[in-house]
């Protein structure tokens, strides 16, 4: 997993609350566990007219205008700004993945699915939790600044608008280590590879009977 320490990005917002996973990606995208290849199909019952199906070529589906996401202003964003209680509904961790593969680092709303929001943390993106006063300021000021981009210093917990204001924000100390150090659990694990060697050598050296053959 790629460490997360800080980043600029174009924000892209998404005025909805209790968008769940179905949302996010449609069932019917859920048969690869490739982690990748996900974020042409992002809210694909949003973005498209049409219905979409894995493996499907969307270079020419026909597009929804009023979708955030197709409107010209939006294209490459990085951070995407929404409401409360994003990413709910079910645990598929495919709801990650698409937001990821589409080239969403960041989200920023008023409160995460628990699950969702564990499940970002081990795909390297950064849910990020304000106030709905904070929210909202974000919300005009895309309104306002068509094309804003905010920075965000994970190290310092602080995102920073184009005119310099600052908004701190509260994260778990190990999650926010393990996005520092571009770890996942598996990455958490390899990191005490020395020690599990060590346990197993003395174990076999302390227990080496239960490693006899059977005959």
């Amino acid at each position: 997993m790629q460490k997360f320490t800080s980043m600029t990005g174009l924000v892209a917002p998404l005025d909805r609350s209790n968008v769940d996973t179905d949302a996010i990606i449609p069932k019917q995208f859920l048969k690869s566990i490739s982690r990748t290849g996900f974020g042409p199909y992002l809210f694909d019952e949003w973005r498209y007219l049409d219905h979409g199906e894995p493996g499907q070529d969307c270079s020419n589906r026909p597009l929804n205008a009023d979708f955030v996401l197709n409107k010209d202003q939006f294209k490459g964003a990085s951070i995407l700004l929404t409401r409360a209680n994003f990413g709910c509904g079910s645990s598929r961790e495919h709801a990650p993945w698409a937001l990821h593969d589409y080239g969403f680092q960041v989200i920023l709303a008023e409160s995460f699915a628990d699950i969702f929001y564990s499940n970002c943390f081990k795909n390297g993106m950064l849910p990020v939790v304000l106030s709905a006063e904070q929210i909202d300021t974000l919300f005009q000021l895309t309104e306002s600044n068509p094309g804003l981009q905010l920075s965000i210093d994970l190290e310092n917990q602080q995102i920073t608008t184009p005119s310099g204001d600052s908004i701190a924000f509260e994260l778990d100390g190990y999650r926010k280590h393990c996005l520092l150090n571009g770890l996942d659990e598996i990455g958490q694990t390899l990191s005490y590879q020395k020690e599990i060697v060590d346990f197993e050598r003395k174990h076999l050296e302390q227990h080496s009977w239960l490693f006899q053959e059977v005959r």
